[in-house]
């Protein structure tokens, strides 16, 4: 892949990403506003639908792409030696994948 092709892939995984992450906000305000959150019992049967759940851990997917493609962009423009910039880059992609991977069983338990 060139390098040209490898920056239209950020620039558009970037995009849907936060398309979806806006798209998704309006979905959960609603879903809020119209009773999903009345009480504990109430918001543990809404995520148990599979469509809320489904919606919710792709937005979780959609949260951790766009922060790993704004943070890999900002590191490679900024961070010149390249050790800084592996590790750098090593430390996000833990933070993150263990944040993905917290949110996403936390869901799955409360189902």
């Amino acid at each position: 892949m060139s390098r040209r092709a490898s920056g239209l892939k950020a620039w558009l995984l970037q995009r849907l990403s936060a398309v979806y992450i806006g798209l998704y906000a309006f979905y959960f305000l609603f879903a809020m506003l119209g009773g999903a959150a009345q009480s504990h019992e109430a918001w543990r049967a809404w995520l148990a639908s599979p469509m809320p759940a489904l919606a919710m851990i792709l937005f979780f997917i959609a949260l951790t792409t766009h922060a790993w493609v704004g943070i890999r962009d900002v590191a490679v423009d900024y961070a010149r030696p390249l050790w800084l910039r592996l590790s750098l880059l090593s430390v996000v992609a833990v933070i993150l994948l263990g944040s993905l991977s917290g949110a996403v069983m936390a869901l799955l338990a409360a189902r």
